[in-house]
């Protein structure tokens, strides 16, 4: 009955995830959902009054622009420039997304052909994969190892796969690892993309979710990044918009333009009230983003504090809201965190074949639920 494509489509694994949390919770079972990354802090009020105020007015009830408004656009430019000094043009070089999911999985339908390699990280976003497979690509994992920094090494991707490959993703503050990426690094990508005429997507949803005084640079500050890329941004994680579903891709305008050749072919736009709303987030007071990095912080020293109590190494994250933990064995681990202590993990498989020695932690729950996790975990004799 389906379509030949979705054999090569493995079922979207936060979904089996939820499958098994929701049968536990059936069973009457208090779950501590420590699994997907859905911030549990409420949107800051000055957003959901720019939405609301936007959504009782009749204009905004019509179909929006298929690129976004022009005062979205001219916001994300403004933010572009006052966080990163990185000039976009928002005529150009500016598209709004319903979230960046929606960008990474339609960007390689405007640029992939069948046989042609799309690079991601392994472990890694799935939808990086998933996109490239319904686009008729092939899909190369680079390995991201602790050796390295959770960063890819350009030069051990094969020279045959280079020639053929079409399109590289880069995700620094990274998810699933919470590793961060140096300007250099961004530098580095810049040339290698150049020398092998592939273009560069940086997904950089995590910049604004750091800690102990890291700032995250952009992709788009490297030396004739334009020139090679893009990168894609969401509010999701930094306003607590998760369910808004806004973001934004910025650069190379052809890139862009091809982007949103795909979008004005499959969607209707953004919500001009959402657009509102993010406008009221992007240039308004970041106060709300500073408070909920300090919540975010707390709770991961009293995650990495209570995991090393039970024997783990483990280092804090300087970014994202993620904490990833070497185990034997992902899979058994996170099996064994749901049937004896009733705490949902993510085993790091479900990121690509190079996490399955790993589990990512999200810092998603109040620090009353984590330390109550971390006690499940004493009582159940789960430690190193």
């Amino acid at each position: 009955m389906f379509a030949q494509r979705l054999d090569a489509i493995p079922p979207y694994f936060f979904a089996k995830v939820d499958e098994l949390k929701r049968k536990k919770i059936s069973e009457g079972i208090d779950i501590i959902d420590l699994g997907v990354g859905d911030p549990d802090l409420a949107t800051p009020e000055h957003i959901v009054d720019a939405l609301v105020t936007a959504a009782q007015n009749p204009d905004n009830h019509h179909y929006p622009s298929y690129l976004g408004m022009k005062q979205f656009r001219e916001a994300v430019s403004s933010w572009y420039q006052s966080r990163f000094n990185v000039t976009v043009d928002p005529d150009k070089e500016v598209i709004s997304l319903m979230g960046s999911k929606d960008g990474v999985h339609h960007l390689p339908e405007a640029f992939v052909n069948p046989g042609d390699y799309v690079l991601v990280p392994s472990p890694g976003y799935p939808v990086y994969r998933t996109g490239a497979l319904f686009s008729e690509g092939l899909v190369h994992e680079m390995p991201l190892s602790a050796e390295n920094n959770f960063l890819p090494v350009f030069d051990d991707i094969p020279s045959d796969i280079r020639k053929k490959s079409k399109l590289i993703w880069l995700n620094y503050p990274n998810n699933p690892t919470s590793a961060i990426a140096p300007l250099s690094f961004y530098n580095e990508a810049v040339e290698f993309a150049r020398n092998n005429d592939i273009i560069i997507v940086s997904d950089n949803a995590y910049s604004e979710i750091a800690y102990d005084g890291y700032i995250a640079p952009s992709f788009l500050e490297a030396d004739g990044a334009k020139e090679v890329g893009i990168e894609m941004h969401s509010l999701s994680k930094t306003y607590s918009m998760t369910g808004y579903r806004i973001g934004m891709a910025v650069g190379n305008p052809e890139i862009i333009r091809g982007l949103g050749i795909v979008k004005t072919n499959v969607d209707s736009g953004v919500y001009n009230p959402i657009q509102y709303a993010a406008i009221a987030a992007l240039t308004g007071p970041q106060d709300c983003v500073k408070n909920a990095c300090a919540i975010y912080q707390e709770r991961r020293d009293v995650l990495v504090s209570g995991l090393r109590n039970v024997g783990f190494e483990v280092n804090a994250p300087k970014a994202t809201f993620y904490l990833w933990l070497k185990v034997d064995d992902g899979m058994l681990f996170s099996q064994r965190m749901l049937e004896e202590s009733s705490i949902v993990v993510t085993p790091g498989i479900g990121f690509g074949g190079f996490g399955k020695e790993y589990v990512r932690f999200s810092l998603t729950r109040s620090i009353e639920r984590i330390e109550e996790a971390i006690e499940r975990m004493q009582q159940a004799g789960i430690g190193a």
